[in-house]
């Protein structure tokens, strides 16, 4: 069965830096691609950034330039790293990832379960 489980959230100054992880757990074969979500109390989910099998990044234009999505293939755990961080910033995390679980290409997809990041001034 496989999950992904996310780690690295915290309470931090403004102008500090957070390492969000989500590993994928079971028997996959790699990650198709992992996203990172954020939602704010009172505010609706949104997309903060999205990296892809062959490395293509996209980010929200709130955080281009300060945050950082990459994978680790080697360990099937996914990164978001946070640098410059805004109380706006304060939210829950998640990842949301899809990964391959065998040659013939059958995949899972699925979300963590949440990180809390604060920020404050």
């Amino acid at each position: 069965q496989v999950q992904l489980m996310e780690s690295g959230g915290g309470a931090v100054q403004a102008g500090g830096s957070l390492r969000l992880s989500c590993a994928a757990s079971g028997t996959i074969f790699s990650i198709n691609y992992m996203d990172w979500y954020r939602q704010a109390p009172g505010k609706q989910r949104e997309e903060v950034a999205t990296i892809t099998s062959d490395g293509s990044v996209k980010y929200a234009d709130s955080v281009k330039g300060r945050f950082t999505i990459y994978t680790d293939n080697a360990k099937n755990t996914g990164f978001l790293h946070m640098n410059s961080l805004k109380p706006e910033d304060t939210a829950v995390y998640y990842c949301n990832g899809e990964v391959r679980l065998d040659a013939l290409g059958s995949t899972w997809n699925g979300w963590g379960q949440g990180t809390q990041v604060t920020v404050s001034s």
